[in-house]
């Protein structure tokens, strides 16, 4: 137990650094190749904190363990709002930009109620990855509207928010892309099959553990992301980096088990987890359009109990279920 949970842990780390290096050599790939700083913005910059779902995705979904990526897909929005917006509202109160409210908000609302759709009928087949994937295109298609609008400076301000990149050569540049790759499928090897060996060992399903364990760490970019913005007063960052992830993780990650591995669902998976994602993103909502129209300590402390509530609910039920079986 001891060696998988170490190997989940360097797993991720090396998933972590990789992925920031992966972005790094496809910026500096980019842009030494000519391309668009739109182009960039819109699939490097999208790419960035959800390349750790993303890959885990994809890995557990070809070893044919779709529930590992549908838990991570789902389990990663609840602590996104629960964990890192009620963490870092805790800190810093939020404000909600007046274009997040009109714009990103909706969306997030409309591609939440499109996973249930999906999940309704308790099955995760090609058509519903259609739908997710053709929700994906619309959304890309949405951000490029938006980029045509935006001033080169507002382009390149937005590139720069994934931190420095460095001038590089092109040999150099494709290398760090190639290997950061490499370390990519690896590490999310290294975690998948690390997750299976714990699930087995502790007797519970590769759903809760994706649903905790994974979902967690890969939230937390988002959480150093939000919290570090909203100390240096980019507090419509820390929102908006939220909102953008978790419409890509329903769009991009929960399509991945639709295509590569459609499967069957839980009947918790659908009344139990993903309920709880619609009531924190309907929650978020309200606390964005009523009152204040800002994210205050009080309700930051709220969203926190409510996703350790949910924790322990799932702790809970894991002993349960190690008990029955005994």
């Amino acid at each position: 137990m001891i060696y998988y949970s170490a190997a989940l842990l360097v797993g991720f780390l090396v998933l972590f650094k990789s992925a920031d290096q992966f972005v790094i050599g496809s910026v500096a790939t980019a842009r030494n190749s000519n391309i668009s700083p739109m182009v960039i913005g819109l699939t490097i910059v999208a790419l960035g904190t959800s390349a750790p779902e993303i890959f885990i995705s994809g890995i557990s979904s070809l070893q044919n363990q779709p529930e590992l990526a549908v838990g991570n897909a789902i389990g990663s929005n609840i602590a996104n709002i629960g964990m890192v917006l009620g963490i870092t509202a805790i800190m810093v109160p939020l404000k909600f930009r007046v274009d997040i409210l009109r714009n990103d908000m909706p969306i997030m609302v409309f591609v939440t109620l499109c996973a249930g759709a999906t999940l309704i009928d308790y099955r995760l087949g090609i058509w519903d990855g259609v739908l997710l994937l053709t929700g994906l295109c619309l959304f890309l298609f949405r951000l490029a509207s938006e980029h045509r609008r935006s001033t080169q400076a507002e382009l390149t301000a937005e590139i720069e928010e994934l931190g420095d990149i460095p001038e590089m050569s092109n040999a150099r540049a494709l290398i760090t892309f190639v290997v950061a790759l490499m370390f990519l499928l690896l590490s999310s090897e290294l975690l998948v099959w690390a997750v299976k060996n714990i699930a087995t060992s502790l007797g519970v399903g590769e759903l809760l553990i994706g649903l905790t364990v994974i979902a967690v760490g890969t939230s937390l970019p988002e959480l150093v992301v939000s919290v570090t913005s909203a100390f240096k007063d980019q507090t419509d960052m820390a929102i908006g980096n939220i909102v953008g992830s978790n419409i890509f993780n329903i769009l991009a990650v929960l399509s991945i088990p639709c295509v590569i591995s459609p499967t069957a669902i839980q009947y918790e998976l659908l009344w139990r987890d993903y309920i709880l994602m619609l009531g924190l993103t309907m929650m978020l909502v309200c606390f964005a359009y009523i009152g204040s129209g800002s994210l205050n300590r009080i309700k930051g402390m709220i969203m926190v109990s409510i996703w350790v509530s949910y924790l322990a609910l799932l702790y809970f039920t894991a002993i349960d279920g190690s008990a029955a079986r005994l």
